[in-house]
């Protein structure tokens, strides 16, 4: 396979794992690589959401497993990378989009439990899931592999009572930056996406939460006025898995509507 290639096929019959993928971006992530030809193996804790994101792959002519994993336990995600190469002859593309957003609290005011829930969730997890997917890449070989981090315009510049959601977005960063030093060599591009403020369940539950006023949000994020859509995040994971990025290493791709630049 050349750096390019004929980008119409680079995904064509390739093994691809996507957490997170019940919902959200994680959902629209799992029916890109599966439009692209991709075999896509979703996983999740939201076992329902899971499946009925299989079932729109397979409406769609496309092929996917379900996998239930809870991404901050090693054992689950050991089990899910080997169900992908099982069932999918090996692994060549991973998206780690699994994540969680809950607080309220001023840093002083947050209890130990919550801190530690949202950095398994959001940064353990991401150690876990490079540690296997690297390993499965390694073995299976193949020209092209690519992980893709979902970290978070939080991963720069902090928004209030979010204390240890932006220390666990900033980890992911240093985490995908520090193994794409490691591992780029031998072939496989880590690269991290930062989302800003995309129209997603978790987006809504936190402005609801807050009180706060949904246009007000996006005018305040963004600079064109609205939310981003979770295909323009799906968007830019294929892109960089693609060979259309072969040259893209350890990079923190911002998709935030001008957010980061203001």
């Amino acid at each position: 396979m050349s750096h390019l290639g004929n980008l119409d096929q680079w995904f064509e019959d390739r093994s691809a794992i996507v957490t997170g993928g019940a919902g959200g971006m994680g959902r629209a992530t799992a029916l890109a690589f599966a439009a692209a030809g991709s075999k896509v193996t979703v996983a999740d804790v939201a076992e329902e959401g899971g499946r009925e994101t299989v079932a729109l792959i397979e409406a769609a002519g496309g092929t996917a497993q379900f996998v239930r994993a809870d991404v901050s336990q090693d054992a689950d995600v050991k089990a899910m990378v080997e169900a992908a190469v099982n069932a999918h002859g090996g692994l060549d593309f991973a998206v780690n989009a699994a994540a969680i957003e809950f607080e309220v609290d001023y840093l002083a005011d947050l209890a130990e439990s919550d801190w530690d829930r949202m950095i398994a969730v959001n940064l353990k997890s991401v150690f876990l899931s490079m540690k296997h997917e690297i390993n499965a890449m390694l073995v299976t070989g193949r020209e092209g592999a690519a992980i893709v981090n979902i970290a978070s315009t939080n991963s720069y510049r902090p928004q209030p009572h979010q204390s240890a959601y932006t220390a666990s977005k900033f980890g992911v960063l240093g985490v995908t930056k520090s193994a794409a030093v490691d591992y780029g060599p031998r072939g496989i591009r880590i690269n991290a996406i930062c989302p800003g403020s995309i129209d997603t369940p978790m987006l809504r539950g936190a402005i609801e939460k807050r009180g706060r006023d949904p246009q007000e949000v996006a005018d305040r994020l963004s600079l064109i006025g609205r939310f981003g859509t979770v295909d323009e995040i799906a968007a830019a994971a294929l892109w960089l898995c693609s060979g259309a990025s072969s040259f893209t290493m350890g990079h923190a791709l911002a998709v935030d509507g001008g957010y980061l630049a203001r």
